[in-house]
């Protein structure tokens, strides 16, 4: 009886062990989601570039690339020469074994400064 006790006790601490460890590679999978599509989508708001691409479409296929889908992209095109910043959050399901599945997001800040093209 101990010993099946003890091997119950153990399998379920295995498979928190095993769900911490999913989630901890979920939230890295959605933060490099997110830093990807930040600055994939940030370069796309300059207006030279903008009008051909799309910066949101841009974010949403770099956030699937990474295995994450696109919640939010705050990435407007700017016919100006100021600095823009991106923001994009992505979402990522954590499929976990003994918790109930997660949705995790994460965000990311993109800076793109077009008047440093011509800069040396």
């Amino acid at each position: 009886m101990l010993v099946a006790a003890l091997l119950l006790v153990g399998s379920v601490l295995a498979l928190l062990i095993a769900d911490v460890a999913r989630l901890t590679a979920t939230r890295s999978r959605a933060t490099v989601a997110a830093d990807a599509a930040a600055l994939g989508a940030a370069p796309l708001t300059f207006y030279p570039f903008g009008p051909e691409r799309d910066p949101t479409a841009a974010a949403r296929n770099l956030a699937a690339a990474n295995g994450a889908d696109l919640v939010e992209c705050v990435c407007a095109v700017d016919r100006s020469w100021a600095r823009r910043e991106v923001v994009v959050v992505v979402a990522v399901d954590a499929d976990l074994l003994l918790i109930p599945d997660r949705r995790l997001q994460a965000a990311a800040a993109a800076e793109f400064r077009p008047i440093l093209l011509g800069s040396g």
